[in-house]
């Protein structure tokens, strides 16, 4: 198989992931739990998977590093900790659902930042715009997950901080790639997945938790600490980690955040583009097709779309998937992304690299996309 849809799961792990995922079955118990060596066993793990991440992303204390079923779970928590009903917040159009139905649960009046596809001037100008003294929060994708466009990050996390309003972001298309920096950002918090960019498990994620952060919980419990109060504990990462947590998923997350720091998130980067470029160059080379990509630009992250006019995108992923390339297609749990964009009625075809993809594997899916065109 080819395997072109990593923004939505890195298939393709370092063998270190699935070797620590199996230890911790069989050798780790609860942190916080016992004072026996199976429990001090998962505490160490839990520790260490912490302080990786603070390193990687950073985070200045490892305790503010708080561990999550996944990215959606890390925003419901951060945008529950903000927003109330009837509070104005400013987001990309680019978001994806996991931001935009929280804030349609919670009844917020959201103001969208809009912009053309692949322009970053643009997307601040309206952030500059629309975030004023009254703005509850904004919260942002680092990278869409659609169309790969990446967003001046580091620009509205400073207009934010001028203004004194908290900003979220979303950094499940970046992470592990993209400069993630919740201390330079000034961030109050940064949600991501461990099953993506940080080659670990399904069923792992992060909330990292700026200093000022106000956290509160959504899930009350067990946390092995201050169990004679009712009233969740105080401090991090407790107050948002009630109940047992995914060990065997941790630990094969701290194998993923090594693998990620020690071949380096630029270098990693730097071939997903090179892939990117690659397969654009190729795509538009095919008659009938219309394609979304930036290229090697830094607006350009590691996926890209496109349609191919007179097909459906969903049979056309399906005549990939009967040949041996994964890929996805159709909305991408992103509509908002597609309005922005302008392909909300068809929804777009799309393919998303990792480290372990290859120019040869490109070259290939090009191949039979080019057998599909002549047949169509």
């Amino acid at each position: 198989m080819i395997y072109l849809d990593s923004a939505a799961t890195t298939l393709q792990k370092p063998q270190a992931v699935a070797r620590a995922a199996a230890w911790a079955v069989r050798a780790c118990a609860s942190p916080g739990r016992g004072s026996h060596q199976p429990a001090a066993l998962a505490a160490e793990t839990a520790f260490a998977c912490r302080q990786a991440v603070a390193e990687l992303l950073g985070v200045g204390d490892p305790e503010r590093v708080v561990f999550t079923c996944n990215a959606t779970h890390a925003l419901n928590l951060a945008i529950a900790a903000l927003v109330s009903p009837g509070d104005p917040v400013v987001i990309s159009g680019w978001e994806h659902n996991a931001v935009t139905r929280p804030l349609y649960a919670l009844g917020a009046e959201v103001r969208v930042a809009a912009g053309p596809l692949f322009d970053a001037d643009a997307a601040l100008d309206a952030f500059d715009r629309l975030v004023t003294a009254e703005v509850k929060c904004v919260v942002c994708t680092q990278c869409s997950n659609v169309f790969g466009m990446v967003l001046p990050i580091q620009a509205i996390a400073g207009l934010c901080r001028q203004r004194g309003v908290p900003l979220i972001v979303d950094a499940s298309q970046s992470a592990g790639a993209l400069p993630v920096d919740l201390e330079g950002w000034g961030a109050a918090f940064v949600a991501l997945p461990g099953h993506k960019g940080l080659y670990g498990p399904q069923g792992t994620g992060l909330l990292l938790c700026g200093k000022e952060a106000a956290v509160r919980p959504v899930l009350f419990g067990g946390t092995g600490s201050a169990s004679l109060r009712q009233e969740m504990p105080d401090f991090l990462p407790d107050r948002l980690e009630a109940g047992t947590h995914n060990i065997p998923g941790v630990a094969g997350l701290l194998e993923g955040v090594r693998f990620v720091a020690e071949r380096g998130p630029e270098n990693i980067l730097a071939h997903e583009r090179r892939l990117v470029a690659l397969t654009r160059d190729g795509l538009t080379q095919l008659p009938g097709l219309e394609v979304f990509g930036g290229g090697l630009g830094p607006e350009q992250g590691s996926a890209l779309s496109f349609r191919v006019h007179g097909m459906d995108c969903e049979a056309v992923a399906a005549w990939l998937g009967e040949r041996g390339v994964a890929v996805r297609a159709g909305l991408h749990c992103a509509p908002l992304a597609h309005r922005t964009a302008g392909t909300l009625d068809t929804g777009t075809v799309r393919v998303s690299f990792s480290a372990y993809n290859s120019a040869i594997e490109v070259e290939r899916f090009l191949s039979i996309m080019e057998r599909m065109v002549r047949k169509r």
